[in-house]
């Protein structure tokens, strides 16, 4: 099945829209399930979805499911794993006496994905690649800055830190999942969408198996409250499963640097229902994150 040439771009931005509506949903679940616990949501939730997505693209397509090797299941692990880790390493930032410094440093995801992806993949990073992931990383450290007052210096001189390290950690295990979901896809036989679906269900499996088996262990109780606010955390789980399609999608027609730089626009909506809800007005130093988070995603557009 060939793909038309700018379908990435509509499913990134599917996948982003999908995400900031299931990032509202687990934000009021989180109170209730606690941030790890709103996290199983989406694993646990998504997981019947994503089975059901891939049951549909079989049967649609008359398609079989593709053979899994060896180097699929090392890349979607390495991305379940990494996907998992990154967000605690980001909880861990985020509990520091630092926090806000350790979350600025975790944004460093996007410049990440783009060496890891050279060096994994071969993806290549030409100079209008370069230029939007620095405009949308600039954007991104602006908008979340450590300091508001000076949000560069207190980048640098608070780089040797410990929320600072555990930021950078958490942006690599963000940039090591979507580029090991990239490589699944790639490794897999197909058309683009049997390989994102297969790749998606793997993970789902994965990352409830793991989480859910941690928390069934550690912390039992917050894995009962999970299944028994099921009708919130069904909606939360099918816009997880919608977004990660759409992510998963892209990563098997794109480089994981041009999706995840697009996938920034999930900013830009989410400021708008910001603004709409609560009627905030943007900082100098937000408008200024918004004018670069923009240009970046026109350059990668442009460019894709």
């Amino acid at each position: 099945m060939e793909a038309p040439g700018g379908l990435w771009i509509a499913l990134t931005v599917w996948a982003a829209f999908a995400q900031t509506l299931r990032n509202t949903v687990q934000r009021s679940l989180t109170a209730s399930l606690g941030t790890l616990g709103a996290t199983l949501v989406r694993f646990l939730y998504g997981l019947p979805f994503a089975l059901a997505w891939l049951a549909c693209v079989h049967l649609w397509r008359a398609e079989p499911v593709p053979a899994l090797g060896w180097a699929f299941l090392g890349w979607v692990t390495l991305g379940a794993v990494a996907q998992i880790a990154g967000t605690a390493f980001l909880l861990l930032a985020m509990e520091a006496r630092s926090f806000a410094l350790g979350v600025a440093y975790s944004k460093t995801e996007l410049l990440q994905i783009a060496v890891f992806g050279l060096a994994f993949l071969g993806d290549p990073v030409t100079l209008p690649v370069a230029l939007a992931v620095a405009c949308g990383t600039l954007g991104v450290l602006l908008l979340s800055p450590a300091d508001p007052r000076r949000p560069f210096a207190a980048l640098l001189t608070g780089l040797t830190t410990r929320p600072a390290l555990l930021g950078l950690a958490s942006g690599a295990g963000f940039a090591f999942a979507a580029v090991g979901y990239r490589g699944a896809a790639l490794a897999l036989d197909g058309s683009f969408l049997m390989r994102a679906a297969t790749a998606l269900a793997a993970a789902q499996f994965i990352q409830t198996f793991l989480l859910g088996g941690w928390l069934l262990w550690k912390t039992p109780r917050v894995v009962a409250d999970t299944l028994h606010l099921w009708r919130p955390s069904l909606f939360a789980g099918l816009m997880g499963a919608a977004a990660s399609a759409g992510w998963f999608s892209a990563f098997a027609l794109q480089p994981a640097s041009h999706v995840r730089t697009l996938g920034l626009i999930e900013l830009v909506f989410s400021y708008a229902v910001s603004r709409k809800l609560f009627r905030e007005s943007l900082s100098w130093l937000e408008l200024a994150g918004m004018a670069f988070l923009a240009a970046g995603i026109a350059v990668i557009t442009l460019s894709g």
